[in-house]
Parts: C-alpha cells; sequence; structure tokens
C-alpha cells in the first residue's frame, strides 16, 4: 500500500552548515547572494531578531486569513520603540500599507513598507490576550498539558515572552501593528474586521532604516470573529538591499515620511 508523506516545513538539512532556503518557496526571486535568512512561522508562533540597516523584510501569507502582529524596538537604545499614535498622526492616515513608515517616539523611520500586495495593515486592533483567548474559544481550549505545541498561543503573551530575551518586560510591550488584517471604523466609531482580507500569497516588504529589534506573533488578530481557534502560517526572508536611496519611494510618498528616513540617516554619518 503506498502511504502519503506530508513534506515538513522545516525539512532535514543535507549538509549541517547551512540554512534551510526556505525563501525558494515564497519568495524565489530574491538575489540568493543577498539572502541573510528564511524562515517559516507556523500559525500562533512567536520569534524576534535584530535585523541590521539597510536589510529587508519579507512576509508573505503562505494561508489566507493570516495575521502577524510586530512590535519594533530601535536595537541599541531600546527606550526608543515603534509609535503608533505619531506614525498615525504625522501620515494622516489610520492604517498602513506601501510608503509608510514606521516611525519611532524620537521621530526616526525604524521601517518602511516598500512593497504590499495586500494593500491595508491595521496598527489599532492592539492584541489577542490570554483572558480574550480562554473566553472566545472556551468550547476547545488547548494547553500545553494536553496538546503540547498543538496548543492556543495568545498573541501578547508570545512578544512578552520574545521582548523578554532582550531585558524588556510587560511595561515595554508597545502596540503592534497587525501585518495582513484589515480594521475599518464604521459611522458609529466601532472597529470592524475584515474576514479572509489576506488571501494565500499576499505579501509585505519592510526596509530597515535603523539597526531595529523585532519580535512578532502569528496568533489571531484579537478582532477576527472566527469560532476556531486556527491562525496561518507565514513565510518571512530576509535580505540585503541597502539603504533607502535618494529617490527612494517613501522618501517621496509623503514630506514626513522624508523627514522621518532623514532622521534615521542621520544616526550612521
Amino acid at each position: 500500500m503506498e502511504h502519503f508523506t506530508e513534506i515538513p516545513d522545516n525539512p532535514p538539512v543535507t549538509n549541517p552548515v547551512d540554512a534551510i532556503a526556505h525563501w525558494k518557496r515564497f519568495a524565489p526571486e530574491l538575489p540568493e547572494d543577498r539572502v541573510m535568512w528564511s524562515e517559516i512561522v507556523p500559525g500562533g508562533g512567536h520569534w524576534s531578531c535584530v535585523m541590521p540597516r539597510g536589510s529587508r523584510l519579507r512576509m508573505v501569507a503562505l494561508e489566507g486569513g493570516a495575521n502577524l502582529s510586530m512590535v519594533l524596538y530601535h536595537a541599541r537604545e531600546k527606550l526608543e520603540r515603534y509609535n503608533m499614535p505619531d506614525s498615525l498622526k504625522a501620515q494622516h492616515t489610520a492604517h498602513i500599507t506601501r510608503g509608510h513608515t514606521l516611525m519611532s517616539d524620537m521621530g526616526r523611520s525604524l521601517a518602511s513598507i516598500t512593497e504590499d500586495t495586500v494593500g491595508w495593515h491595521d496598527p489599532l486592533g492592539a492584541l489577542l490576550d490570554a483572558e480574550r483567548m480562554r473566553t472566545k474559544y472556551a468550547s476547545d481550549p488547548k494547553t500545553f498539558h494536553t496538546h503540547r505545541n498543538a496548543m492556543h498561543r495568545s498573541g501578547k503573551d508570545g512578544l512578552l515572552i520574545e521582548i523578554g530575551k532582550y531585558g524588556l518586560a510587560r511595561r515595554d510591550l508597545i502596540a503592534p501593528v497587525n501585518f495582513f488584517s484589515k480594521v475599518s471604523v464604521d459611522a458609529e466609531g466601532r472597529f470592524q474586521f475584515a474576514p479572509g482580507h489576506t488571501p494565500a500569497g499576499g505579501m509585505v516588504e519592510l526596509r530597515f532604516d535603523m539597526d531595529t529589534l523585532i519580535a512578532f506573533s502569528t496568533a489571531p488578530h484579537p478582532l477576527d470573529p472566527s469560532p476556531d481557534y486556527a491562525p496561518k502560517k507565514i513565510g518571512l526572508a530576509a535580505w540585503k538591499s541597502g539603504p533607502a536611496p535618494k529617490d527612494d519611494f517613501n522618501r517621496a510618498f509623503r514630506p514626513e515620511c522624508a523627514r522621518a528616513i532623514h532622521n534615521a540617516d542621520m544616526q550612521y554619518i
């Protein structure tokens, strides 16, 4: 009898010195000599890393309906971090897409959105926490004791675990950007979540304008109305692209973006 064999997301590495080239599955056109690393993050997972200035990160929704909640800190001085109110006020927007910058509380661009096939990413919807998760998915609670790696994970707990690795704590947890999710506001001023906003293959890219610590979770968006805990996989690929050139799209997008990128450049003269 022929048995079905599932291809794992992390297959064995034939050469133990080399990392798995995940990026060839979802970003094959990237220049191979510039790729730094790639990874597939399972639904409900969390991770963190430091992205150097002049590097880019491509995030790809490997399944429809994905969510990736990210927080950003200046890697050299972590008291400087992404500031959601300043970023939205300065750029006159309530969502982010290509052209926008993710500004720090010092008016500097931590990262710029350079490519985006999705068109709308939520900066307002916050994080799924443990209490909301237990209430929302109470009919099917899954813990580590009963389900091991298939346990339910909240976005808030995942990010607290990740930033804790760098000496940060609960008081340092900031409002995230929820990539791949859309939240609009209705006539009554209430948040409205758009189910299925991002199809499989939806992609967004960040260029890092300063050395930036990022932490992220792929837990569901807190406003996702689905009654089932079913977070989706995300593909990540990082590569070296260089800092923003003078004719950069983001610099020309808005004068506030140009100023934020210039302020970041001044740290590296």
